[in-house]
C-alpha cells in the first residue's frame, strides 16, 4: 500500500500525535489498495445477518466491497475508543439516515459518521461533539460540476464558482460539495436542509467561514470545518457543532484488521 498522504488544502501544519477528547479523528481505508480477499471474508465475518443480506443484494462486485469495507471499519475504529469486540457493534439510523450507536448501551460519549467512495471509505469519531459529519468525494470522475452548481449551490456559490477560470471550477465545486455533505449530515436532516440556504465562504481564511440564510435560524458561529485532499484523488471535508471552539483533526490510514500506518495530527 502507498504511504498515506493528507494534505490541507488550508494549510493546516502538522502536530504531534495524541488522542484529544476534543477533536475528531478520521479514519481513512483505501479498501481497492488490499489485495487480501481473505481479509474481506474476514470482514464479513463481523458483520450481523442482515447486514450480510444487504451485502449480497449490491448487483456489483465493487459495491459489495465498498460496503464491506464500510462495516469493518466503522466496527474496528470504534472498538478502539472502548473495549468492545468489533462484532458487538450495532447500529441503527435517525428519520434521515443518520447513523448511531444503538448497542451496547451505557458507553461513554461516542460519535461518529461515514462516508464512501469509489476506493476510499472515511469514519469520523468524536468523543466530545455529538453533531459530526464527514464527506468524501472522488475527485476524477467528469461530469457537469457547473450545472450541478447552478441548480443545487447558493447564489454566493454560484457567483465565485463562475468567477474563476474554467480549469479551476472543478476542484471549487467538489470544496462546495464535500463540505456541504458535511453540515448536512452533521446535523442529521439530510436534504431536508435546502443546499441553496447555506453557504462556504472559500477565500483563503481560516477558520472556514459559512453563512445561513436567515429561514434556517441558524448560528455560524458555533460550527467549524476542515477541508483536506487525500491521495490526489479524493477530498474529504469535516464538520462539527464546536461552539465556536477550534477544530482539532487526527487522521490515519487505516486497514480493518490489520492496524494502522500511523496517526497524523492536523492543527486547526
Amino acid at each position: 500500500m502507498e504511504d498515506f498522504a493528507l494534505d490541507p488544502i488550508h494549510g493546516l501544519p502538522p502536530i504531534a500525535p495524541n488522542h484529544s477528547p476534543g477533536g475528531i479523528d478520521l479514519w481513512c481505508f483505501y479498501y481497492e489498495q488490499v489485495s487480501d480477499y481473505d481479509l474481506f471474508d474476514a470482514y464479513e465475518d463481523l458483520m450481523t445477518g442482515d447486514e450480510r443480506l444487504r451485502c449480497k443484494s449490491f448487483r456489483f462486485q465493487r459495491d459489495r466491497l465498498m460496503f464491506l469495507a464500510t462495516r469493518a471499519l466503522v466496527r474496528t475504529a470504534l472498538s478502539a475508543y472502548v473495549d468492545v469486540p468489533p462484532r458487538a457493534w450495532r447500529f441503527a439510523e435517525g428519520a434521515r439516515g443518520k447513523p448511531y450507536i444503538k448497542k451496547p448501551t451505557g458507553l461513554p460519549s461516542l460519535h461518529f459518521n461515514l462516508s464512501n467512495t469509489r476506493g476510499l471509505v472515511v469514519c469520523a469519531v468524536s468523543r466530545t461533539y455529538d453533531l459530526v459529519g464527514v464527506d468524501v468525494e472522488w475527485i476524477d470522475r467528469e461530469g457537469e460540476t457547473a450545472s450541478l452548481a447552478d441548480s443545487h449551490f447558493s447564489p454566493i456559490e454560484v457567483r465565485a464558482l463562475h468567477a474563476l477560470p474554467a480549469e479551476l471550477q472543478p476542484g471549487r465545486f467538489f470544496r462546495y460539495w464535500t463540505l456541504k455533505e458535511s453540515y448536512i449530515k452533521a446535523r442529521g436532516l439530510g436534504l431536508a436542509l435546502p443546499l441553496e440556504q447555506f453557504s462556504f465562504l472559500l477565500d483563503g481564511t481560516l477558520p472556514i467561514r459559512i453563512a445561513f440564510d436567515q429561514r434556517l435560524g441558524e448560528n455560524p458561529c458555533r460550527w467549524r470545518f476542515a477541508l483536506l485532499s487525500a491521495s490526489g484523488s479524493h477530498i474529504v471535508a469535516a464538520a462539527a457543532a464546536t461552539g465556536g471552539r477550534p477544530l482539532a483533526l487526527s487522521a490515519s490510514n487505516y486497514i480493518p484488521l490489520r492496524g494502522m500506518i500511523p496517526f497524523e495530527r492536523i492543527a486547526p
